[in-house]
């Protein structure tokens, strides 16, 4: 998952950052934008594609190395090589590389969305568009559907393809707390409940941000954020209620809201020992890894508020500077066949991007007979239960906003 744009001074100072390659083959043949994909993949032949993104998940980084790697090489000729690294690194390097003029960079596709996407789009720093090469996007993605075309409400144009889908949930252990909280109202009693044993990452982690941004829309709504100009002070004002919540809400809080786990896995480590009775997830069907894994109990399970949570999409982009765009767009599209998608479904539990309606019966089998596992929201409900992310504009603004307001209020 993706975290706060980097500020100015942090792009001036990355650029002193010396800039390095990544080894492997890069292609010799200048990209053609009338290319047929036939043609891009017997350019992508013997190629090696760096494919950066953030690597804090283990069963995906398992899923890039021994599913999706191999049937490129296979299927291809094509390396694909995992480069684990925090977006804002990636940001940095994307930004180094510009101002260096550096026509043949070291970055290839990228693991993107929300903030950092508006970021990169907005500075040309992105190949594209990319989904008008990719015949898969055309053949199994609802291209029309609002969290395909919109990026925490920013427009895509198709300078980046959808590789998972996302949306928050909450989660606790039946056998300890068999409370499940279906608004804010019922969240506060329940932290009163469970003083001390309950809290959320600090921002700008993406979940703890989540958390955040689902709690200002169970109070105050999400419509008047759609179209909100991002000002401070019109944001304070109008997230002004949640904000008194939140800072209520920090007496019940693990260290009594003062400090935040850093991250969400320090988050569920404290969920696994017992010291806190919740965690929270922004892929919501990651719960039943995680019963596997043992790490959490057999008696976990998801819950959502009533009125909904926040659902997006994870995105691939290619960076401007790419020397390898015609083995990037190949190996994009083969994320998107239904192979692909439901092998991750399985093996990572990433909600699939493709469109149902789309796929053939045997295709559509290829889903449905992935025991999914224990703890989760049938895929029905979390539909139906979606509301929109915040847009990406306000999001700083935000995070601003919690540091100044309810940190240790």
């Amino acid at each position: 998952m993706q975290k706060r744009i980097y500020t100015a001074l942090i792009l001036v100072l990355a650029l002193t950052v010396l800039l390095t390659g990544c080894g492997g083959s890069t292609s010799t043949v200048e990209f053609d934008e009338d290319a047929s994909f036939e043609t891009l993949v017997s350019q992508a032949e013997g190629a090696t594609v760096t494919f950066y993104g953030w690597g804090g998940n283990e069963d995906n980084n398992k899923w890039i190395d021994t599913v999706l790697a191999p049937t490129v090489k296979e299927k291809y000729g094509i390396t694909l090589k995992r480069m684990p690294m925090d977006i804002e690194e990636v940001m940095s390097k994307l930004f180094n590389e510009k101002q260096a003029n550096l026509e043949k960079g070291t970055i290839d596709m990228i693991w993107i969305n929300g903030e950092n996407f508006f970021t990169a789009k907005e500075n040309n720093l992105l190949f594209g568009p990319v989904t008008p090469y990719l015949p898969n996007f055309e053949k199994y993605v609802d291209g029309e559907a609002e969290d395909i075309r919109l990026d925490y409400g920013y427009p895509t144009d198709g300078y980046e393809s959808p590789y998972g889908r996302c949306q928050f949930v909450l989660i606790n252990d039946q056998a300890h707390t068999p409370e499940q909280p279906l608004n804010t109202s019922e969240f506060l009693e329940y932290a009163k409940k469970y003083k001390g044993k309950v809290t959320y990452p600090a921002l700008p982690d993406f979940t703890g941000r989540t958390f955040v941004i689902n709690t200002i829309y169970d109070i105050v709504g999400y419509e008047q954020f759609i179209d909100m100009e991002p000002d401070k002070e019109t944001v304070k004002k109008a997230i002004e209620p949640a904000l008194e919540y939140l800072r209520e809400l920090n007496q019940y809080l693990w260290n009594e809201g003062k400090t935040f786990p850093a991250t969400l896995a320090q988050m569920d480590q404290m969920f696994a020992d017992g010291e806190l009775v919740m965690s929270m997830s922004c892929y919501p069907y990651t719960i039943a890894s995680q019963i596997e894994n043992g790490i959490y109990p057999e008696t976990a399970v998801s819950f959502q508020f009533e009125n909904g949570m926040t659902a997006d999409t994870d995105y691939i982009g290619v960076a401007a500077n790419s020397p390898n765009k015609q083995a990037a767009l190949v190996v994009m599209n083969e994320i998107l066949s239904p192979e692909m998608q439901a092998a991750r479904y399985e093996d990572v539990k990433i909600v699939p991007v493709l469109d149902f309606n789309k796929l053939s019966d045997a295709e559509r089998d290829l889903f449905d007979s992935v025991d999914i596992g224990k703890g989760i929201i049938p895929l029905e409900e979390l539909n139906e239960n979606k509301l929109p992310q915040l847009s990406a504009k306000l999001i700083p603004i935000v995070e601003e906003i919690w540091l100044e307001e309810v940190v240790g209020k």
